[in-house]
């Protein structure tokens, strides 16, 4: 498999989507790096879920100082040598920051997000996974990470929506919105096949991938 032209591959979407078993799974096929987020090592992760105004700012402020260094460590890699795949968009960070954070806290966030996004490197191509918010819900369930057990609903389907709004407005790169409601890519290998083959095949703009339901 090959994807003409890029060799930075961010995998994108909500909270349960799968952006992450779609990111490792590329790597696999592509024989490239993985550059992945590792969410799960925020330690305000757990408090937000329970009480998300108390610690919005704190997770905000991690979450935006952790990607930049990360980001920071890819641009010392060599793009040319290997491609790399990764399961978040540094942009994305700002869906969180206008859900979550006061005026105040947003303001703030406002004046240090901008000079971190200029030294970060951007990507060849964006691929967006969406689903349904029930879908995710379910999806969230069964991974059963003790964390997500108290996501409620209401702000994952507010999260959802964001994304949805954001990727609508997003031009920076190619990228190609994948609705995955209605496929299994982890479990099916045929699902999986037909959605490499679509990004196989993705050149520039902005491209729609609505793939046949394949659960019975």
């Amino acid at each position: 498999m090959t994807v003409s032209g890029a060799r930075y591959i961010v995998v994108e979407g909500p909270i349960g989507v799968g952006k992450t078993s779609l990111a490792e799974l590329l790597a696999e096929r592509l024989r490239a790096r993985k550059h992945l987020e590792m969410a799960e090592d925020n330690p305000f992760l757990n408090d937000f879920y329970k009480d998300r105004r108390r610690y919005a700012f704190q997770i905000q402020l991690y979450f935006l100082l952790h990607r930049y260094r990360q980001q920071q460590e890819l641009l010392q890699f060599d793009l040319f040598k290997q491609t790399v795949v990764s399961d978040y968009l540094f942009a994305k960070d700002k869906i969180f920051a206008y859900i979550n954070l006061d005026d105040n806290e947003r303001s703030l966030y406002e004046r240090i997000h901008p000079l971190l996004e200029m030294r970060v490197p951007h990507p060849d191509l964006v691929i967006y996974l969406q689903a349904s918010t029930e879908v995710l819900l379910h999806r969230i369930a069964l991974r059963g990470r003790a964390y997500e057990k108290n996501i409620d609903p209401n702000y994952l389907e507010e999260v959802n929506q964001a994304y949805n709004y954001f990727f609508f407005h997003y031009t920076a790169t190619p990228l190609l919105v994948i609705n995955t409601s209605e496929i299994d890519f982890v479990k099916r290998k045929e699902d999986l096949e037909d959605l490499i083959k679509q990004i196989s095949e993705m050149r520039k703009g902005t491209q729609y991938y609505v793939p046949l339901g394949s659960r019975r």
